[in-house]
C-alpha cells in the first residue's frame, strides 16, 4: 500500500485509493452491465473498503458518472500545439496507458451497459473529446477530420489491449509515435 506512516500504521495515500477505485470501476463498468457492478465489487477489485468509494463519489451513479466523463482526457490529448499534436496525442495516450494501466478513451468501445449507458458513453464522447478537437483543427471537414484521429486513436489503444505482450509493449511511446503520429498529424493539418 502507497501512503504515510502516522503513528507506526500505514494510512492509504487518498489520490492512490481514490485512483485504485477508477481503474477498478473503469474495468468493472467497461465489462459487465450496469446493472451487474457492485460497489463491493469495485471496492474489493481496488483493494479498499466499499465505504472508501462512497466518501469519495457517493453513490454508484456517481462513480459511473466520474467514469463516463472523458474531459480530464481530452484536457490532457489536447493540450499541445497543432503543429505537434498528432505526436501528442500518442505519447500521451501511450504514457497514461503505462502510467495508469488503463486506457482513458477505450471504455466507450467496451462498455456492455444497456443502451442507455453506451449512449452517454458515445454522446460524452462526442462532445468532450471529438467536437472538442474539431473545433481546433483548421481547414475543411474538421468533424470528419476529427472522428477519424479518434477511431485511429481508439484503434492504437484496442491493439495495444489485445497485443499486451507483443511488439507494442517493448517499443518506446517515442518509437510508437514515430511510427503511428505522422498520419494523426496529417489528419490534424487537414
Amino acid at each position: 500500500m502507497n501512503g504515510q506512516v502516522s503513528n507506526g500504521t500505514a494510512v492509504a495515500d487518498a489520490g492512490t485509493g481514490r485512483e485504485a477505485i477508477l481503474r477498478a470501476a473503469r474495468r468493472a463498468f467497461a465489462f459487465r452491465p450496469y446493472a451487474e457492478v457492485t460497489m463491493r465489487g469495485i471496492a474489493a477489485d481496488a483493494g479498499v473498503s466499499a465505504s472508501l468509494i462512497v466518501k469519495h463519489f457517493g453513490t454508484k451513479e456517481g462513480l459511473f458518472n466520474t467514469i463516463a466523463d472523458f474531459g480530464p482526457a481530452a484536457d490532457q490529448l489536447l493540450a499541445a500545439p497543432l503543429d505537434t499534436l498528432g505526436r501528442h496525442l500518442v505519447l500521451t495516450l501511450v504514457r497514461h496507458r503505462r502510467a495508469q494501466q488503463g486506457d482513458p478513451l477505450l471504455r466507450v468501445v467496451f462498455s456492455l451497459g444497456n443502451d442507455d449507458e453506451r449512449t452517454l458513453l458515445r454522446e460524452r464522447f462526442r462532445e468532450q473529446v471529438t467536437e472538442r478537437l474539431a473545433a481546433l483543427l483548421p481547414g475543411h471537414d474538421r468533424t470528419l477530420r476529427a472522428e477519424l484521429i479518434a477511431g485511429q486513436l481508439l484503434g492504437l489503444g484496442a491493439t495495444l489491449s489485445l497485443h499486451r505482450s507483443g511488439a507494442g509493449a517493448l517499443a518506446t511511446p517515442e518509437r510508437l509515435a514515430d511510427l503511428y503520429a505522422p498520419a494523426l498529424q496529417r489528419l490534424v493539418t487537414g
